[in-house]
């Protein structure tokens, strides 16, 4: 694996570390919004880390639809990701302004997006994001 493929995993990770944090605690205690965002985050850095991987360029962008075609074009089996949904939470959920209202259940549809997609890339890249270890010894879920 490419050095810059596990950096962009391991930030992924984070991600889906803070997602998997925060769906353990009670509905009514739980940031909704960040879920949502983390949920955004890890699928977006996770494709990102596929695609340079494979030598695939791509632009600046928060948009998992459009990193998921990309991707499909390298692998056909990324055409069945439904994660499309998820890149309202890039910025709307982040800044004040017009309020997004997420729900629970909208809530825990991005935690099981973030999850579908983590299973799916390990089996694409043959990672497991749990193994996946940083310079100096930082260890997977053990390093909150």
């Amino acid at each position: 694996m490419k050095d810059e493929t596990k950096e962009w995993l391991l930030k992924a990770w984070d991600d889906l570390r803070v997602l998997r944090h925060e769906m353990s605690l009670p509905p009514g205690e739980r940031v909704v919004s960040a879920i949502c965002f983390h949920a955004q985050q890890f699928v977006e850095k996770a494709l990102k880390a596929f695609l340079i991987e494979h030598g695939k360029e791509f632009p600046r962008t928060h948009n998992v639809s459009f990193l998921k075609r990309l991707c499909s074009e390298i692998d056909k089996d990324f055409d069945t990701l439904q994660v499309d949904e998820l890149s309202l939470y890039a910025v709307e959920s982040r800044y004040p302004g017009e309020p997004l209202e997420i729900t629970d259940s909208e809530c825990e549809r991005c935690g099981e997006l973030a999850e579908e997609t983590r299973r799916f890339l390990e089996k694409k890249l043959g990672i497991e994001f749990e193994g996946l270890s940083r310079a100096g010894g930082e260890k997977g879920a053990g390093n909150a």
